[in-house]
C-alpha cells in the first residue's frame, strides 16, 4: 500500500536531495555511473517547485520518502522527477505521486500526463508502461516537450536510450 502523500513543505526540502542519491545509486548496476553519482536536485531548485505547489511527497514515520516534481508543458501534466528511496519501494508509492500529478493536471484542465524517461531502464520505461504511459514518437513532440528532450540531451542524457511518454490524464 502506498505511503500518504501531501504537497510539500519547505521543511520538507531537506530530506528530498538524500532520497535522489539513495535512488541514483541503483544506475550504477546499470553501468549508468554518471546517472548514479548526478548531484541531486538543490534546496533552491526544490524551493520554487514548492513554493508554487508543484511538488508532492509521500510520507512514512513523519518524513518524506519519495517525492514528485511537476511542471506545466504545452497544456499538460508533466512529471519532471518522480523519486522513491529504494527502502520504500514496491508499494505503489511511485505510482501513487505520478496519479496525484495527474490529478493536479485535471484540475486545471490538463488532458494528459507526460515524463521523460530511460527506454531501457526495467524501473523506468517499463515501469511507466504498466502504469498505462505510452511512448510519443519523437515527430508528435509538442515544443515543449522537444526543447525538454534538447536540454537532456546537451546534458548528455542521450547516451542511453531515452523518450517521453504520456498518458491520458
Amino acid at each position: 500500500m502506498p505511503h500518504p502523500i501531501r504537497l510539500a513543505t519547505a521543511a520538507d526540502l531537506a530530506f528530498l536531495p538524500p532520497i535522489e542519491v539513495a535512488a541514483g545509486a541503483a544506475f550504477a548496476c546499470m553501468e549508468m555511473h554518471d546517472i548514479a553519482v548526478d548531484a541531486p536536485p538543490t534546496l533552491d531548485e526544490l524551493s520554487g517547485y514548492q513554493q508554487n505547489c508543484r511538488a508532492w511527497v509521500a510520507v512514512a514515520g513523519g518524513a518524506p520518502v519519495a517525492y514528485l516534481l511537476a511542471e506545466r508543458v504545452d497544456g499538460g501534466a508533466h512529471v519532471e522527477q518522480v523519486t522513491v528511496h529504494p527502502d520504500h519501494a514496491g508499494n505503489r508509492t511511485g505510482a501513487a505521486l505520478i496519479d496525484r500529478c495527474a490529478e493536479w493536471g485535471r484540475s486545471w484542465g490538463a488532458r494528459r500526463t507526460t515524463l521523460t524517461t530511460f527506454t531501457d531502464v526495467p524501473w523506468n520505461a517499463p515501469y511507466y508502461a504498466r502504469l498505462g504511459f505510452t511512448a510519443v514518437p519523437p515527430e508528435d513532440l509538442t515544443p515543449g516537450l522537444a526543447a525538454i528532450r534538447a536540454d537532456e540531451a546537451a546534458r548528455g542524457l542521450d547516451r542511453w536510450p531515452r523518450a517521453v511518454m504520456s498518458r491520458d490524464s
